[in-house]
């Protein structure tokens, strides 16, 4: 039988995100009153990250299929020019899978399960799965680069990872 590996699902954190990039939340965001007062700005949520000729930042909205858990992870992806943010436009589930790098390779996996509220940027260069919305079909804004070169590298693995949910879910 092939080497398997899992990894249960943890609660998302800024102080355990922090080694993959920042988590976008309101919560302990810095804020001032704007347009009359009549909204409030949470300001400077996230670093955007920006490498190479011509990089400019995009603006989309991905509409992700669910999975379910247990979940098979096959490959892992990330971007070298860039950094990668994603804000859920619902309040369904979903997770965020980002890993360690050891020469060219993801290492030391965590996946993530943010609450209603929380998206991510993940960092430059940092590996992590695609976009895994659970249980319904879920859009997210996404703040990524654009501009000449090559930003995305994927890594297949040749043993899945099976991510399940957290024992005490």
């Amino acid at each position: 039988m092939p080497a398997h590996n899992t990894i249960f699902t943890e609660p998302l954190t800024a102080e355990a995100f922090a080694p993959f990039g920042q988590v976008i939340q309101t919560e302990n965001a810095d804020h001032y009153p704007i347009n009359l007062g009549m909204t409030e700005r949470f300001h400077d949520l996230a670093r955007i990250e920006l490498e190479g000729d011509g990089a400019r930042p995009l603006i989309s909205i991905f509409r992700g299929r669910p999975y379910a858990l247990p979940l098979d992870l096959l490959m892992m992806e990330r971007h070298p020019l860039g950094s990668q943010a994603f804000f859920p436009l619902t309040g369904h589930p979903w997770l965020v899978i980002v890993a360690q790098d050891n020469r060219g390779e993801p290492t030391r996996l965590r996946a993530f399960r943010p609450v209603a509220g929380q998206g991510v940027n993940i960092a430059i260069n940092v590996w992590h799965g695609v976009l895994t919305p659970l249980e319904r079909t879920s859009e997210f804004l996404v703040v990524d680069r654009g501009g000449d070169g090559d930003n995305l590298e994927e890594h297949h693995f040749k043993h899945p990872w099976t991510i399940v949910a957290d024992r005490r879910e």
